[in-house]
């Protein structure tokens, strides 16, 4: 008796939105991982290039300066979602990137136009190629990197939550108390929601998951759930 032959999954974009601090890059690796798919941190390359910023003297206040260097390095992004790298001019920049150094400068070097400009058509040159499909996870994706991805998905979580969570992340001299994280996090949600250029914004046609009340199995199990019912769909 002969057995119908089974075919592959229809290769998928996912974009998935969120501030920091809402499960974001957890729930997209397990996401990719779970489904096949490929893993982006998009969020890691605007960090890269303000790495190489600062390591190289710009001002990345200055934002002349830094529309002039931001196509100058070469950013690589391993799309392996059990173990993502990242390279500026082929140094591995995972580690230094997360530094408080570059978090506190990121959203200056990321509102600049050109900056967006150079990242952005490196996001979506990976995405296309991404053989059996990617999850693209970030602060524009839906609505201004990939808005014809197949599933929108934005994280949201209370100022609270978020605060707990990410002053968990903190280790030794960067950890701070949650007044102080809330606050920060306050601020760079601000300048990435008021930017000109990209904001963080909400798709029309993403779907909002509110995290502040999920343990991330529910969250990832719930995205994983309407990435099946997109492929089934389709």
């Amino acid at each position: 008796m002969e057995t119908a032959a089974r075919t592959a999954p229809a290769a998928v974009i996912v974009a998935i939105d969120g501030p920091a601090g809402t499960g974001k890059s957890s729930t997209s690796k397990a996401v990719a991982a779970k489904l096949g798919l490929g893993y982006l941190d998009t969020g890691a390359q605007y960090r890269a290039l303000t790495w190489w910023m600062v390591t190289n003297g710009i001002d990345v206040n200055d934002a002349v300066a830094v529309a002039d260097a931001a196509a100058k390095p070469t950013i690589v992004s391993g799309t392996d979602p059990a173990a993502p790298t990242i390279t500026v001019d082929g140094t591995d920049v995972s580690g230094p990137i997360r530094s408080q150094e570059v978090t506190s400068q990121v959203s200056a070097v990321s509102a600049v136009p050109e900056v967006r400009a150079v990242i952005t058509e490196l996001q979506r040159t990976i995405a296309a190629e991404a053989p059996r499909g990617i999850v693209v996870e970030g602060r524009d994706i839906g609505t201004t990197v990939l808005p014809d991805a197949d599933l929108k998905v934005f994280l949201t979580a209370s100022p609270e939550v978020r605060a707990a969570r990410r002053s968990g992340e903190l280790k030794g001299k960067e950890a701070t108390d949650l007044a102080a994280t809330q606050a920060a996090l306050a601020k760079r949600d601000a300048l990435d929601s008021g930017r000109k250029t990209s904001p963080l914004a909400k798709a029309d046609d993403a779907v909002e998951v509110d995290t502040s009340d999920l343990t991330l199995d529910q969250v990832i199990e719930c995205v994983v759930t309407l990435v099946e019912e997109k492929r089934t769909a389709a």
